[in-house]
């Protein structure tokens, strides 16, 4: 490989000589031979955002030279496009509050910009990385702001539509399974009746109400502590530099973010970040509910509940023929399971800053973004593939619940808990139906017999129930 002789504050480096990054970006590559993690286009992508709005600002101010900005600003935009993918090289696990994530894109502007304007690869004269691409600037303050900015289009984009399309499956499954009566069970063993609807209405409702924790907490990542420079103070910057930085990136994303109410604290600390995690904490324990009751509820065919049937999308076995698993319910719970590990990065992560930063805001970057991106792709398939192709065995769902000693439940109110449950206990050692047990002893008169064991009618709720009013609507 041919090299160009390129110097930084500790001398000469070594860089590609078709590269766009520069010398600081070189020694990163060569210091943190980590892993081949590297940050995700979003993230590359809200870095270009960031440098485009503050190149714009800095024109605004008068002090970046309209020329060198111009070209920053096309560069940026060609970043933003995916253009020059491929030198992001710095590791994930780097230098701490990514300064060498910073350098990298700021060479490859200054290098983008110095082409721009007739100029060569690793000779700064025309656009430096720091004194221009970095212009008001620090790792410490546009870091962070990449991290909110990604993470908000992400969610935006991604994650609430995935969750939208199952909420939706979900509800349609509640709506074509209303009819059908099957065993509730509670501790894992029968319980009273209940619709496989409803069921399927409860787990709609966990995705409404995680949808409303992620919009409320993903609130908290709209505010940027973009201009704080340093240490929040400021430094280095014109007055009307964060108002305009801030309008730019608005007219760039189409959002609407704002300047932090308290610029020390938002760049102390990653608490926006850490709610947004525990949003998305709350999602990762609906999903895995869902996908192991999915599981329970179709097991078999034979040999389980096999209450409903999940579509067969491939063999399950490389062994038994005709085998089919629940594979999408299986792959939903291992999202589920590495979308905690990566919570626990977070959250680790955030606890670790020390005094005006938190340098560990690389791995959080990270993690935040791969936990919404494989959620988002989880769910997405888990509905196109899962739900709703969901099919129910009607006829099986409701001898499960002819069949539940649970039913001696109903004749609470006439015979008592302690006699119901005698007679729940010689239903199970005889194996026989309540309703028979209670012919059999005349318990009730035969013409009480389907009302006390209406099946039907006791999954309906009585603050349901026509002409009730003391339930609140909604």
């Amino acid at each position: 490989m041919d090299y160009r002789i390129e110097r930084d504050t500790l001398g000469e480096v070594e860089v590609p000589k078709d590269a766009h990054y520069g010398a600081q970006t070189q020694r990163a590559v060569g210091n943190f031979r980590v892993s081949s993690l590297r940050f995700q286009p979003a993230f590359i992508k809200a870095q270009a955002i960031v440098k485009r709005a503050a190149a714009l600002a800095n024109m605004a101010s008068g002090r970046l030279d309209r020329t060198v900005g111009e070209a920053i600003v096309k560069a940026a935009g060609e970043v933003m496009t995916g253009r020059f993918a491929d030198q992001f090289v710095v590791d994930v696990f780097q230098a701490g509050a990514g300064t060498s994530q910073n350098m990298n894109i700021n060479e490859i502007l200054a290098n983008r910009a110095s082409e721009i304007l007739g100029g060569e690869l690793g000779k700064y004269d025309l656009a430096h990385p720091n004194d221009h691409a970095n212009m008001s600037q620090s790792t410490n303050d546009t870091f962070h702001v990449a991290i909110h900015i990604a993470a908000y289009t992400e969610i935006q984009q991604s994650l609430l539509p995935a969750i939208d399309g199952l909420e939706k499956a979900l509800r349609q499954k509640a709506v074509e399974f209303d009819g059908i009566v099957k065993s509730g069970r509670t501790h894992l063993q029968d319980a009273v009746p209940m619709r496989l609807g409803q069921e399927f209405g409860g787990y709609a409702a966990m995705m409404e109400l995680g949808r409303k924790r992620i919009d409320r907490a993903s609130d908290a990542l709209l505010e940027l502590c973009i201009g704080g420079t340093a240490v929040g103070t400021g430094l280095n910057t014109d007055p009307q530099y964060r108002e305009n930085a801030i309008k730019h990136i608005n007219n760039i994303t189409g959002f609407q973010f704002r300047s932090a109410s308290n610029m020390f604290e938002a760049m102390q600390n990653l608490d926006a970040v850490v709610e947004m995690a525990g949003a998305l904490r709350v999602l990762v324990t609906s999903l895995r509910k869902i996908a192991d009751d999915f599981r329970l509820m179709s097991s078999g065919p034979r040999t389980g509940l096999a209450e409903i049937q999940l579509p067969p999308v491939q063999p399950g076995s490389s062994l038994m023929p005709g085998k089919v698993n629940p594979v999408l319910a299986e792959m939903l719970n291992m999202v589920c399971f590495h979308a905690l590990g990566c919570d626990t990065a977070i959250l680790s992560s955030a606890q670790a800053g020390q005094l005006e930063l938190n340098v560990m805001m690389p791995v959080a970057a990270y993690n935040l973004l791969l936990e919404i991106e494989i959620l988002a792709g989880g769910m997405n398939s888990f509905t196109e593939r899962c739900v709703i192709g969901i099919t129910a065995d009607e006829e099986r769902c409701r001898t499960y619940a002819e069949k539940s000693a649970a039913l001696a439940t109903a004749l609470n109110p006439i015979i008592g808990y302690n006699r119901a449950a005698e007679l729940a206990k010689e239903a199970l050692k005889k194996d026989e139906l309540i309703r028979d047990l209670v012919v059999s002893g005349k318990i009730v008169e035969k013409d009480k017999l389907e009302e006390i064991f209406d099946i039907r009618g006791m999954t309906v709720d009585p603050a349901d129930q026509k002409g009730d009013k003391s339930k609140p609507s909604g």
